[in-house]
């Protein structure tokens, strides 16, 4: 089980920019190799994604972060178990944002290490990182359906409305649903002429130019009718706001509507969403630092749906118990490349957890065809997962995995969710 070789290159991400890809050999033959993702609305707070600047790439490029592979951590944890890595790394750069060597340097390291361990005991990553030898979790999925923000040239101010299929009895069963849904939304926004309904945007939702986010909330309802189930019953609505995107100097500015609000307004403008669409989700309600805005949006929505927070957690231990002590959001999002290591990606779901909070394991909108991120949401228990739309290989790839897991290991399913409240049980 000791480590005999790390080999490192530069590799390509969905969107076609370098990333960084590892290779972790073991005593015996095991392999493990991890390619890391990129997120285009990247919080302030995440772990540092190294890039090299330049021109190679349009300075996006990560031969640096290869570098300090190679030449740094390869040699601190050559001769250790994959237990110890993450240790090894941590040492390696103490700075709070791995901002010597990358947090994309550390995390390929650091997940390669788990998949060469899982590959030497023959079992599954999500096998391999589960606490008990019971049934394991497949989580709920969340899937996108419409676009807009940064993945989507800004056509909504909104970032992503995605479907829940929270009637689901089985992981097939839901992305069978979320499958139909998407592709009546692509014929209703078809027939009423945007011709961009045929593009997908960075996670594989449809790009359309709505005038509103009422406008994307209209279609996705009768999206959901007209694939055949029942709005919030069936099929849900979740919402990625991403409302540090459009947050300008304590304003909330709607650029696509011409509007600018307080905190206060935005937050009741997303609870008159909540009273007049099936919304059980809403992520970054507020922006990253607005922590009065949050307690506020918290205490006004945080009986009625899940509020998670992405920007504003970034996946830091530090920042969730924060929020744990001001009272703030009731979900988190777990994305491991705003953390850096898999064992501390792992401690935050636990805190959550502790707290009470439930957890959504996600991807980022610069993926890869890894499917590692489906056995991390199976084997943390986490109970849901987000991984984008249901086009596009990268992202299929992480569905087809929960498929599998769900075929041939012994699994019980999130669903169905009680009165459409998610992740009740996930624990």
């Amino acid at each position: 089980m000791l480590i005999t070789k790390v080999d490192s290159w530069e590799a390509l991400d969905s969107r076609g920019r370098p990333t960084v890809a590892t290779r972790v050999a073991l005593e015996g033959g095991a392999l493990g190799v991890a390619l890391v993702p990129s997120g285009a609305s990247a919080g302030s707070h995440e772990a540092l994604e190294l890039r090299d600047g330049g021109g190679r790439y349009g300075g996006r490029g990560v031969r640096k972060a290869v570098g300090h592979v190679t030449d740094t951590l390869a040699p601190l944890v050559t001769g250790l178990t994959p237990t110890r890595v993450d240790a090894a790394l941590r040492a390696a750069d103490r700075s709070p944002s791995f901002a010597v060597v990358g947090a994309n340097a550390v995390l390929s390291v650091s997940l390669a290490a788990q998949l060469a361990a899982a590959a030497a005991h023959g079992t599954s990553l999500a096998r391999y990182l589960a606490a008990d030898t019971g049934p394991l979790l497949l989580p709920m999925p969340m899937v996108n359906i419409l676009s807009g923000g940064a993945h989507a040239g800004r056509m909504l101010d909104v970032q992503d409305f995605l479907v829940v299929p929270v009637g689901a009895t089985s992981f097939a069963q839901a992305v069978e649903w979320a499958v139909a849904v998407r592709e009546a939304a692509t014929r209703l926004a078809l027939a009423r002429g945007h011709a961009q309904a045929v593009l997908v945007a960075d996670e594989g939702g449809l790009g359309l130019p709505l005038a509103t986010n009422r406008a994307a909330l209209d279609l996705l309802t009768e999206a959901i009718r007209a694939a055949g189930f029942a709005p919030g019953t069936e099929v849900a609505i979740a919402i990625d706001v991403a409302a540090t995107q459009f947050f300008h100097e304590g304003r909330y500015r709607l650029a696509r509507e011409q509007r600018e609000l307080t905190a206060t307004g935005l937050i009741a403008e997303i609870a008159r969403w909540c009273d007049h669409y099936p919304v059980i989700s809403v992520e970054d309600a507020l922006a990253e630092d607005d922590w009065e805005g949050w307690q506020e949006a918290t205490a006004v929505l945080g009986e009625r749906v899940e509020l998670v927070g992405d920007d504003l957690f970034v996946t830091s231990a530090e920042r969730l118990r924060r929020g744990i002590t001001e009272g703030v959001a009731n979900s988190v999002l777990v994305k491991v490349n705003q953390n850096g290591l898999v064992g501390s990606s792992r401690a935050v779901v636990d805190l959550a957890r502790t707290a009470g909070y439930r957890t959504v394991v996600s991807a980022r909108s610069g993926e890869t065809e890894d499917s590692w991120l489906a056995d991390l949401a199976v084997g943390w228990r986490a109970g849901q997962i987000k991984v984008g739309s249901t086009h596009r290989s990268e992202r299929t790839a992480k569905w087809n995995r929960l498929l599998e897991l769900e075929a041939t290991e012994d699994t019980v399913f999130a669903g169905p969710w009680p009165g459409g409240r998610p992740g009740k049980d996930a624990a």
